[in-house]
């Protein structure tokens, strides 16, 4: 296992400059910044193929945009408006960027969002940059603890039922349902550990309330600003779930690059009031999804995708496998 993946988390993502939209779209977007764009840096990180980018004005504004075509990225365009209506709700005290405007046409559609000046941290995690987003993680776990009803009105998901339909990975291989990928082949002989511990994971995160978590903070989904602050950007996945799910994700490349994971969970606010088992069923969860994802075919619009989904899928079997004493060599 790497302490680092075979690539970067800033230069994953493979998207269109501005440029490369059409004239009818950068005319409408001109048209509702109200001023010619004079500068575009194209985001580098993330696995979707719309634009995204920060842009300047001839006025002087800054602000960041997300675009996509309805004829080929419906999804996509479903996403953006999503995210819109999730961030918009958000609790003030949650550190994230804000929706400006959106604009849609029968053929794109366009997220205007505050613009956050960053990057996207660097690994091995340097402690610092950690610790802030830790803090930045517990401070909206808080908020969304108790979420205001603008959110509640959404209608989210539950995290229980996505963990008991999507992350089966382990338990598929152990029916012989999918193939034990090549990455997972050291793991054949603990199939039935693995499947017991994955198959707890979606009563651990079922909650009897209305808290809800991002359901998808990883490194990438994290901007440092030039003051050392934490921003978490991309909800478009908030559901209704125990935010100690979202920390196992997180320290996971923690675990990766040598960092004390287990003392980091368990100091972690969201991970007091956590189950017994939290953690192990979750990186169960994790390593079987993330694994059995990075054995699928290619994604050309997300070339790193698979790369990213096996490493993340190992660093989490590992980590698992050394919290529960498993001689395990991947």
């Amino acid at each position: 296992m790497l302490a680092t993946p075979p690539f970067a988390y800033s230069a994953t993502a493979v998207r269109p400059s501005w440029g490369d939209l059409s004239a009818d779209l950068r005319a409408a977007i001109e048209g509702r910044l109200g001023s010619p764009v004079v500068g575009a840096a194209v985001a580098g990180a993330g696995f979707t193929s719309g634009f995204a980018g920060l842009l300047t004005t001839a006025a002087g504004d800054r602000v960041f945009v997300k675009a996509a075509r309805s004829a080929d990225q419906r999804h996509l365009c479903d996403w953006y408006a999503h995210e819109a209506l999730v961030t918009a709700a958000l609790p003030p005290s949650v550190r994230a960027p804000r929706p400006l405007w959106t604009l849609a046409t029968p053929d794109f559609f366009v997220l205007c969002a505050e613009a956050v000046e960053g990057r996207t941290p660097a690994l091995p995690w340097q402690p610092a940059e950690l610790t802030a987003t830790l803090d930045a993680w517990s401070t909206a776990a808080a908020a969304l603890a108790d979420p205001p009803p603008a959110l509640l009105d959404l209608r989210l998901p539950a995290l229980a039922p996505m963990i008991a339909d999507e992350f089966g990975g382990w338990r598929w291989m152990a029916d012989g349902k999918v193939p034990l990928p090549p990455s997972a082949s050291a793991a054949r002989d603990l199939l039935p550990a693995l499947a017991a511990l994955e198959s707890g994971a979606a009563a651990l995160v079922t909650t009897a309330g209305p808290e809800l978590t991002h359901c998808d903070l990883r490194l990438d989904n994290v901007i440092i600003d030039p003051d050392g602050r934490a921003w978490i950007v991309d909800w478009n996945w908030l559901c209704h779930g125990p935010a100690w799910f979202d920390t196992a994700v997180l320290l996971i490349t923690a675990y990766a690059g040598g960092l004390d994971a287990d003392q980091l969970w368990s100091s972690h606010p969201t991970a007091t009031d956590a189950p017994p088992g939290a953690l192990d069923g979750a990186l169960a969860a994790l390593s079987g999804y993330f694994l059995t994802r990075g054995a699928a075919p290619l994604n050309d619009a997300a070339p790193t995708v698979r790369a990213h989904q096996t490493w993340h899928g190992e660093v989490a079997l590992t980590w698992l496998a050394a919290r529960q004493g498993w001689d395990l060599t991947l």
